[in-house]
């Protein structure tokens, strides 16, 4: 059994046997995330301030104060809702190759194992602004 849960993995999917997969550990902490972030705040019946204002964020300019106002609400919803993991780095940058993407980078330390983790969150803008470049 693991020390830092276990729980469906998402999508949910099944085994040849018909029986839910299971993700556990880190995989399981990183799914949790990946939950945290696309749920709409309020999207959820009995948990209304569960989840994230990603949403907000898809047709705002891509500017530092919107990359720094996007962090702050990330932070504050892993803090809430995540309590396995202490953020330690926490940037939003947009994607070189795409500028309608936005790269969500996240450092974490596992509390109970105090293990360090990184992962890459991919934000897909639908519209989204790029400074005009000069000709």
């Amino acid at each position: 059994m693991s020390i830092l849960g276990r729980g469906w993995s998402f999508p949910p999917r099944f085994d040849a046997d018909q029986r839910a997969v299971l993700c556990e550990d880190v995989p399981d902490i990183e799914e949790s995330l990946h939950i945290l972030f696309r749920t709409r705040r309020g999207e959820r019946v009995m948990q209304h301030a569960y989840g994230s204002l990603l949403h907000h964020f898809v047709f705002e300019l891509t500017n530092e104060q919107t990359l720094t106002e996007l962090c702050s609400m990330l932070r504050l919803a892993i803090m809430y809702f995540e309590p396995r993991i202490e953020v330690e780095t926490l940037e939003a940058v947009v994607s070189p190759e795409d500028w309608a993407r936005v790269e969500v980078q996240l450092g974490y330390r596992v509390r109970t194992t105090n293990t360090r983790h990184n992962m890459v969150y991919p934000l897909y803008l639908e519209q989204a602004s790029h400074p005009v470049q000069a000709t």
